[in-house]
C-alpha cells in the first residue's frame, strides 16, 4: 500500500494497471519555474515536491508517491493551457514536429527521499487547423501537459514515440516499479 500524491485518473489507472494498492491524496505545492531552471530538474523538483507534501499532510506509515510531467517544445516548458487560444497554441507548436515529455517520479518515507526520471521523444503528424479545432471542441485538452493525452482522442496525431508510453500518460511503470523496489515493495512478485 502506499499514497499517491496526485489526483490524476491516468495515474490511477497505471497504478491499477500493475495491481499496486493506494490511497490517493492531494497536495498544493507551487509550480513556478525557477529562474534559469532546466526542464528536467523542474520537473524532478515538482515530483518531489508533491511527495513530501504528502508526507507532511500525512505523517504516513507507507511511502508517498509523487509525480510531475511535462512537455518541452523548441526549448519551452508546456505545461496545461490556461484556456482554449493557449492550447491551440501548443498543438500548433507540436504539430508536424518532435519535442519531449519529461516525466518525474518521487518516492518519499519518513526516512528517505527518491527520485527518478524518464524523458520520451513523441512526433507528432501535420495538424490542420480543422483538426485543432476539433480536438479542442472535445475538451481534452484542457487540462493535458502540452494540451494532448496519448491515451485519449489525441493518440490519433502521434506519428511516432521513443520512450515509455506510461511515462507520456504521466507514470513511468518502470521507474515506478524501480523506486518502490529499493524499498521492498517488489511488482511484480507483489502481485
Amino acid at each position: 500500500m502506499i499514497y499517491l500524491a496526485s489526483l490524476s485518473p491516468r495515474r490511477c489507472e497505471l497504478l491499477k494497471q500493475i495491481k499496486l494498492h493506494y490511497q490517493q491524496i492531494a497536495v498544493t505545492v507551487d509550480e513556478t519555474p525557477l529562474l534559469n531552471e532546466m526542464p528536467q530538474d523542474y520537473v524532478s523538483r515538482l515530483a518531489l515536491a508533491k511527495a513530501q507534501a504528502g508526507c507532511l499532510a500525512l505523517s504516513p506509515t507507507f511511502p508517498v508517491l509523487g509525480a510531475d510531467t511535462v512537455i518541452v517544445c523548441h526549448g519551452q516548458l508546456f505545461g496545461k493551457p490556461v484556456d482554449e487560444e493557449d492550447a491551440k497554441h501548443k498543438l500548433r507548436q507540436l504539430s508536424n514536429g518532435s519535442h519531449q515529455v519529461m516525466t518525474a517520479v518521487a518516492l518519499v518515507t519518513n526516512t528517505i527521499e527518491r527520485v527518478r526520471l524518464n524523458i520520451s521523444k513523441v512526433s507528432f503528424c501535420q495538424l490542420t487547423e480543422a483538426d485543432i479545432q476539433a480536438y479542442i471542441a472535445t475538451g481534452e485538452p484542457l487540462d493535458k501537459a502540452g494540451a494532448y493525452a496519448i491515451q485519449g482522442l489525441g493518440g490519433v496525431f502521434i506519428k511516432r514515440i521513443e520512450g515509455s508510453y506510461s511515462g507520456v500518460m504521466g507514470l513511468p511503470l518502470y521507474e515506478t516499479t524501480a523506486l518502490l523496489a529499493e524499498i521492498g515493495i517488489n511488482i511484480p512478485t507483489g502481485w
